[in-house]
Order: structure tokens, then C-alpha cells, then sequence
């Protein structure tokens, strides 16, 4: 399938697939976007619950690791805020070297020693990116995830229901459930109704936040 590069409206680049019509990240900004809703809505709400105050460490899994733009800004803030994290990014199909010297974050964020870090380490074993994090990427498809009670933080950043709707089923959310310790936080950028009542049907308690730019809500799943 093919896919290029394009640059978004905060300048930072992302991949598109022109057969689906799709980005990897929001064309309206992939680093604000990933910013609002993975570090803002998702590390940073769980940091300031009480389940974060009973942690030495938080463990994150993200679903749909892709660029790597989501680990790259969770490795800055854990860098900054001395946060020890532990992260696993599963990805079905992962992008080329080519394409990753073609993105542009390092140009924003700094840190290129970081980004390279996280794109040469080995896939299948756990790397140490910095003092402060730790990552394993896993090549395998989501329904694959068999994990118990194991993660703190889940971004859920599959591709649209609009092309995939098999990623935002019961199933999927039902194991999205079991791998979370309790007090466990999911944020997704999707705010479609057919998702959220299917969080709602595996025990999660939904909330509808603020969207990031061009999208006017995300949700936000606790496991209470």
C-alpha cells in the first residue's frame, strides 16, 4: 500500500495513505495533536490521580506506535519530569527507515540523540532509551495482546474506525481492560459513539474531553 509523506498544519510531518485517505497523525498538527492527547489528556491525568501516587513506575502500552512521535514526546517528558517509564508500542506493520529520515520532529523538538534511540533499538527486546525509559516495540497485530493487569497509560492510536472498525470493537477493548491495573487511564483521539459505547460495555468509565485542533472531542476511558 502506498504511503507518503506530508506536512501538517504545524509543520511537523506525517505519513498518509492515499488508498484510505488516512494519516498516521491529524493533517491540523501532528505534534499538538499527540501533545493534547496522549501527554496532556493521558500521561499527564494519570500523573495527577491518586493511582499515580501508589506508582514507582509507569508502565504505557500504545497501540499504533507507528512513527514513534508518541514514545518520542513521552521519552522528552519523562526526560524533564524524571518520570520512570516503562513503554511498549505494538505495531502491525512498521515504517521504513526512509521514511522516518523523511519526518521532521527532531527540527521541533530537539532531542535527535532521543528519537534515533528509539528507532535503532531492536525490535522484540527492551532497549534503554534514557535513565528514565525504558522501551520494547513488539511487531504483532492488537488482538494479539494477551497482557494482565500490567499497564497504567494505554494510548489507543489505531487507524480511524472509518478504515479499520475491527481495531474498536468489544474484543478489542475487552483486552484493552484486562491489561490495565486499576485506576488505569485509555485515551484515544476517536470520539465516535459506536467506540465509546463499546469501552462503556467492557467496564470502562468514558469520559468526552476537549478534542486536540480540528477535532471538537477525544475520549477518555479510566478503569475504576
Amino acid at each position: 500500500m502506498k504511503r507518503e509523506i506530508i506536512t501538517t498544519n504545524d509543520g511537523s510531518k506525517t505519513i498518509h495513505i492515499p488508498e484510505w485517505n488516512e494519516q498516521y497523525h491529524s493533517t491540523h498538527g501532528a505534534i499538538q495533536e499527540a501533545k493534547h492527547v496522549y501527554l496532556k489528556h493521558g500521561l499527564a491525568f494519570f500523573c495527577a490521580s491518586e493511582s499515580y501516587a501508589k506508582q514507582s513506575e509507569i508502565s504505557i502500552l500504545e497501540i499504533g506506535f507507528g512513527t514513534g512521535l508518541n514514545a518520542f514526546l513521552t521519552a522528552i517528558e519523562a526526560k524533564e519530569l524524571n518520570l520512570n517509564c516503562n513503554y511498549v508500542g505494538v505495531e502491525g506493520f512498521p515504517v521504513s527507515t526512509e521514511e522516518l529520515d523523511a519526518l521532521n520532529y527532531t527540527e521541533a523538538l530537539k532531542f535527535e540523540a532521543l528519537f534515533k534511540a528509539i528507532h535503532k533499538g531492536k525490535w522484540e527486546e527492551y532497549a534503554t532509551i534514557s535513565k528514565n525509559f525504558q522501551l520494547k516495540k513488539q511487531q504483532k497485530q492488537f488482538s494479539e495482546i494477551t497482557d494482565i493487569n500490567k499497564f497504567n497509560v494505554i494510548y489507543f492510536d489505531a487507524f480511524g474506525p472509518r478504515v479499520q472498525p475491527e481495531l474498536w470493537t468489544e474484543v478489542v477493548f475487552k483486552s484493552m481492560y484486562k491489561s490495565m491495573k486499576q485506576g488505569g487511564v485509555l485515551v484515544t483521539y476517536c470520539a465516535q459513539g459506536h467506540a465509546r459505547r463499546a469501552m462503556i460495555s467492557v467496564g470502562f468509565t468514558i469520559s468526552r474531553v476537549e478534542g486536540p485542533p480540528g477535532k471538537r472531542h477525544m475520549l477518555r476511558a479510566v478503569k475504576q
